[in-house]
């Protein structure tokens, strides 16, 4: 909570200056940016979960709860000369969000099951924001900006005393809203919010002995919070 309180005041400074700068004249040039950020990953549950393990496979999955976690993050964008409210970004961010220590229920043709309590599965996921199409508000100092598009996943899953777990890749989306301030002319501190939704399936290797057999597909939706810190050139 600490972490959250202290992102969402550094969020509203930023916020709170754009607001104030929104009235200077605009001097947004064509220009090229790399930047690193951080921040907290806040996950909904895996939902609408299905198992694909041989001899349970197509058996609904009710959903199953995800830990918050640290976020860690690069990108690298372009804005261009002819429209310098308009540019492209591609990134990459890193996150544990865990699931959580609980019972699984199965439902299927023959009823419903609910399992023993089972322990947490660490979780990672990479993700690739492969090409945001970004939109901002070109001002002096603060710029307001929005974008959007197409993402890769690459989940793994992995039991703190099980055998090898599965990995998932899957395409998605990007969504994300943020405000920029340049300190200088060519270092900027951002604030920024996303949204990443995909349909990960981590399915299941019953040909491989040494493997954790029970695979599902399940949808995977999280809201992060970042803040970071550009270099435009």
């Amino acid at each position: 909570m600490t972490r959250i309180r202290t992102l969402a005041i550094l969020w509203a400074c930023l916020l709170s200056l754009s607001l104030i700068e929104m009235w200077s004249p605009s001097r947004a040039l064509a220009e090229s940016y790399f930047a690193g950020k951080f921040g907290v990953t806040l996950p909904q549950s895996l939902s609408d979960g299905k198992a694909t393990q041989d001899g349970i496979g197509g058996l609904e999955i009710s959903d199953q709860p995800l830990k918050n976690s640290l976020n860690l993050g690069v990108k690298f964008g372009h804005y261009f000369s002819r429209a310098k409210w308009l540019g492209i970004e591609t990134g990459l961010s890193y996150t544990t969000p865990h699931i959580k220590e609980g019972s699984l229920t199965f439902t299927g043709p023959g009823g419903s099951q609910t399992s023993p309590t089972l322990s947490g599965v660490h979780q990672r996921v990479i993700t690739w924001e492969v090409a945001t199409l970004l939109f901002r508000y070109p001002g002096r100092r603060s710029q307001p900006y929005i974008g959007i598009g197409p993402a890769l996943f690459f989940g793994t899953l992995k039991g703190p005393t099980a055998p090898p777990g599965q990995s998932g890749t899957a395409i998605g989306v990007n969504a994300e809203a943020g405000v920029r301030y340049f300190m200088t002319r060519h270092w900027a501190l951002f604030a920024e919010g996303t949204y990443n939704r995909a349909r990960l399936g981590y399915i299941s290797n019953d040909s491989n002995p040494a493997a954790d057999p029970f695979g599902f597909r399940a949808t995977y939706s999280v809201v992060t919070l970042n803040i970071g810190i550009g270099y435009h050139f």
